[in-house]
C-alpha cells in the first residue's frame, strides 16, 4: 500500500473568494427564503429526534472515539479492508488524487462497453468531478437521488451536503422538469406529482443500466462490507440491478468492526434527516453469484486526506460523517447559501475540508477566504454528532493562512494590531480610544449596526458588520455607580 504521503488534488475550488460571492448571495432574496425555511425545518425536527435519545451525548462521545481510533490506525485498517473485499470477490483500486480516481472509473466503465452509468448520491465523486470527466470521455452519468437529479437537470451546483437542491422551491423544480423531461406530461408544483415524474424517468434508467457508481458512508474493515444510507430507495436500485458496481470511497470512511456501525447508524439519521433510523440502508460484501452485481470494484480515494492526517489539529475534520448538521445551525450558511462557498462541501465543515484537501496557493486563492466564512459561534460543534471542534480548526486554519502570507500577518492587519497594542498598553490611551470609538454611533444604521466605514476600515465592513458602540462605556458606568459608593 503506497497511499501515505501522496499529493491530493480535486475539483473543489471556486472562482471567487467567499466575501465576494456572499455579497451577491445576500441580494438573492428567493434563495435566502428557500434556504432559511428549509434549514429551520430540519433544525427543528432534529432537535426533537435528538431530545428523545437519552444517551445522545454518550453516543457522540462513542462516535468521536471510534473515529479517533480509525485515524490512529488508518493504514492498518485500510489494508484489512482491502484483504476482505478481495477475499469476497471484489477488486480494490488505490487512487492518490482526483486524476487517478477518474481515470480508474472511466477505464472500468469502458471495459464494460457501456456509455451510461447510474449514480447513487456521492460527495466523493462530486469532489473529484467524476461526472464531468465521464462526460468528456463520452459517458453519461445519471444522478438518481431526487435532489441531485434536480441539480443535474437544472445545470446547477449543489448547495447543501444532504439536500443539494435546498435552494430551489417547488415552482422552480416544476420548470426544470417540464423543460428537461418532455415526456413527463402536464406537471404541477405538487411534491407528489414531481416525485412521480422523476420516478418514471429514473425507472427506465435503472432497468437499462449496465454500470452503477456509488459512494460509501462506511466501509467495514473486518468484513469488507460497504454501506450506503439514503431515503428514497434509488440507492437500492443502483446497488442491485446493474451488472457492474463501482464504489468510490474516501479512505477516512473505514470503520474497524461491524459493531461500530451500530453507533453511527444512530448518530447519522438523527443528525441528517432527523429520523430514528434510516429508511434505506444498503450493505454489500463482495459479489454473490446470481444475486446483485457480478463485478464489484472499490476505489479508495486519498485526494489530500493523508496530508490532512499529518495536521494534529486539522485532522479532526476527517472524522466528518457528512450529516450536514453543522450547516443547518450555521447563521452564515443560512444567509448566504451553499453556492457562496464555491466548493462541493459548503458550510462550516466545508470551510475546513475545501482548503484542507486542495490546499491554498496564497491570499488570492478563493479557498484562502473559506476559514473566515464563519461566525465561530460554536453552534456547529454543539450539533456535530462526532464532536468535531469546528471553531477551533477554523481558527487554526486562519492562523496557518496568515503565516503563509508574507511570512506573517498582512500589512494592513499588522498595522491595526500594532495600533491596538499601543492604545491598550496605557490606561489613559485606552480611555481616549473608547471616547473616539463612541463616534461610531453617528454612522450606525436603524438596526444599530455599522455596515460601512471609509478605507482602511472598509476592509473589515466589506464582509462583517460592527455593533453600534454603547451610549456609555464600562469605565464610565463603573465610575458613575461603583465609584460613588466606594467613597
Amino acid at each position: 500500500m503506497t497511499f501515505l504521503g501522496m499529493p491530493g488534488s480535486g475539483n473543489l475550488r471556486g472562482d471567487e473568494p467567499f466575501p465576494t460571492a456572499a455579497r451577491r448571495a445576500l441580494r438573492d432574496t428567493q434563495m435566502r427564503r428557500n434556504v432559511g425555511h428549509a434549514t429551520h425545518t430540519i433544525r427543528t425536527k432534529r432537535l426533537g429526534a435528538v431530545s428523545e435519545c437519552v444517551d445522545w451525548e454518550e453516543l457522540r462521545e462513542a462516535g468521536s472515539e471510534i473515529k479517533d481510533d480509525v485515524l490512529a490506525r488508518l493504514p492498518e485498517l485500510l489494508e484489512e479492508l482491502e484483504a476482505n473485499v478481495t477475499a469476497r470477490g471484489g477488486v480494490v483500486h488505490w487512487a492518490r488524487d482526483a486524476h487517478e480516481a477518474n481515470a480508474i472509473v472511466t477505464s472500468l466503465v469502458r471495459a464494460t462497453g457501456a456509455d451510461e452509468v447510474v449514480k447513487v448520491k456521492s460527495m466523493a465523486t462530486q469532489e473529484i468531478g467524476l461526472n464531468e470527466h465521464l462526460e468528456a470521455h463520452g459517458i453519461t452519468a445519471v444522478e438518481t437521488d431526487l435532489a441531485e437529479l434536480i441539480v443535474q437537470l437544472g445545470r446547477d451546483k449543489p448547495s447543501h451536503i444532504l439536500v443539494p437542491a435546498i435552494h430551489r422551491n417547488r415552482a422552480e423544480i416544476r420548470e426544470i422538469f417540464t423543460r428537461e423531461m418532455p415526456d413527463a406530461g402536464e406537471l404541477t408544483d405538487d411534491p407528489r406529482v414531481l416525485a412521480m415524474a422523476a420516478r418514471r424517468h429514473l425507472r427506465r434508467k435503472f432497468l437499462s443500466a449496465k454500470v452503477a457508481v456509488s459512494g460509501a458512508n462506511f466501509g467495514v474493515a473486518e468484513t469488507g462490507t460497504l454501506a450506503v444510507v439514503e431515503s428514497e430507495g434509488n440507492g437500492r436500485m443502483c446497488l442491485t440491478l446493474p451488472r457492474t458496481l463501482i464504489t468510490v470511497m474516501g479512505i477516512e470512511k473505514v470503520v474497524p468492526t461491524f459493531a461500530d456501525l451500530e453507533v453511527f447508524m444512530q448518530l447519522l439519521p438523527r443528525s441528517s434527516t432527523a429520523e430514528r433510523m434510516n429508511p434505506y440502508t444498503s450493505m454489500w460484501t463482495g459479489v454473490h453469484p446470481g444475486d446483485g452485481p457480478a463485478e464489484f470494484h472499490l476505489v479508495l480515494l486519498d485526494n489530500g486526506r493523508t496530508r490532512v492526517l499529518a495536521d494534529r489539529v486539522g485532522r479532526d475534520a476527517l472524522k466528518c460523517i457528512r450529516c450536514s448538521a453543522c450547516l443547518n445551525v450555521c447563521p452564515v450558511y443560512e444567509r448566504t447559501g451553499g453556492h457562496a462557498y464555491g466548493s462541493i462541501y459548503p458550510g462550516p465543515i466545508g470551510a475546513i475540508l475545501s482548503p484542507q484537501l486542495t490546499g491554498t496557493t496564497g491570499h488570492h486563492d478563493p479557498n484562502a477566504s473559506l476559514p473566515y466564512a464563519s461566525s465561530l459561534c460554536g453552534a456547529c460543534f454543539d450539533a456535530c454528532p462526532v464532536r468535531i471542534d469546528i471553531p477551533s480548526i477554523l481558527v487554526h486554519l486562519r492562523a496557518a493562512q496568515v503565516d503563509s502570507e508574507r511570512g506573517g500577518m498582512p500589512g494592513g492587519e499588522q498595522a491595526a494590531m500594532t495600533a491596538a497594542a499601543w492604545a491598550m498598553s496605557s490606561p489613559r490611551r485606552f480611555a481616549l480610544a473608547e471616547k473616539a470609538l463612541s463616534a461610531g454611533r453617528i454612522v450606525a444604521d436603524g438596526d444599530h449596526r455599522i455596515t460601512a466605514l471609509p478605507w482602511p476600515a472598509s476592509r473589515w465592513t466589506a464582509s462583517r458588520d460592527l455593533p453600534e458602540p454603547p451610549p456609555e462605556t464600562f469605565r464610565r458606568w463603573w465610575a458613575r455607580t461603583r465609584g460613588r459608593h466606594s467613597r
